[in-house]
């Protein structure tokens, strides 16, 4: 037997469960990943919470729960390519990471080395993460010189856009609340209050005008960028969010390549981005943890460690 977080209802964090359930094997073209730590996202919990979420994922009741997870590699099927037993992987699979054990088809780029020097603590909180800010960057055309909007850049995505629009030479602007600023600061973004007002703040922050955005959370930064004169086209929404405003663009971690996730890496392993952990929890704590994210007051990402 092994563990598994699964829900058998849609709800809040109540419905999650550690279970004990039969023992995976895999497949002839799959691997079997030994998971050591999985990191969460907005999005997993939302699936767990709205149905119709979860269809667009193909996920049905009863299901498991997660998506982005690191490990190692610890069974192969006679007929898996591209890993051997005892690699160091790390990877996503939706609705089913915060478990003992994780099933991958071969060969997948969504399976990937988990490269010397980065713990599988944060090798599991760049999928989704890294990709969706990956994503809503890509969508913009964001390059040196632009003066960007990143709205809820304290959470679990917004820690990632804020670094890679910097390494793309662009100054970046931060909505969060007051108690983030000084995070946000260390992370290279100058920070403004989110809220009533922030077109008004953001105007004296950049009088010059900003000339990209991406909103992480909601609509307020993607109205407040129209509102600056931004154009539609140079702004961005993720695909989990609420409905854009007309002509903006709604991305998300599907819409990029998965190869990307290795230059994501690689900017972790040499230092130009660095993963802030704000909390980790083991899969026995999952409903304390999950509370924690749903409440968006942590500074960075949420690990579940097994």
């Amino acid at each position: 037997m092994s563990k598994a977080v699964r829900y058998r209802r849609f709800g809040g964090p109540e419905v999650l469960e550690l279970q004990e359930i039969p023992e995976p094997h895999p497949a002839p073209d799959e691997v079997r990943v030994r998971v050591t730590a999985a990191g969460l996202n907005p999005m997993d919990w939302q699936i767990t919470t709205q149905p119709d979420m979860a269809a667009r994922f193909g996920i049905t009741l009863p299901a498991g729960f997660g998506s982005d997870f690191a490990g190692v590699v610890d069974e192969m099927g006679a007929e898996a390519t591209g890993f051997t037993i005892g690699d160091r992987v790390y990877g996503a699979a939706i609705g089913r990471s915060v478990a003992e054990f994780v099933l991958v088809k071969t060969p997948t780029a969504t399976l990937q080395p988990t490269p010397q020097g980065i713990r599988d603590e944060v090798a599991c909180t760049l999928p989704v993460s890294g990709l969706t800010a990956w994503a809503a960057l890509a969508a913009l055309g964001l390059r040196a010189g632009d003066t960007v909007l990143i709205g809820g850049a304290a959470g679990g995505v917004g820690v990632f856009a804020v670094q890679l629009a910097k390494l793309a030479g662009a100054r970046v602007l931060g909505t969060a609340s007051e108690g983030t600023f000084e995070f946000l600061r260390g992370l290279g973004a100058e920070p403004v209050a989110y809220g009533p007002g922030l077109t008004d703040r953001v105007r004296a922050l950049a009088p010059e005008g900003i000339t990209a955005a991406t909103d992480l959370f909601g609509r307020e930064t993607a109205e407040t960028a129209l509102k600056l004169g931004v154009a539609p086209e140079r702004i961005s929404v993720v695909a989990d969010g609420p409905t854009p405003p007309p002509g903006v663009r709604k991305t998300g971690a599907l819409d990029v390549a998965p190869s990307n996730l290795g230059q994501i890496a690689d900017a972790v392993r040499s230092g130009e981005i660095t993963v802030p952990i704000a909390a980790t929890f083991p899969v026995e704590r999952i409903r304390e943890a999950v509370t924690t994210q749903a409440e968006r007051h942590v500074h960075g990402k949420i690990v579940i460690t097994l």
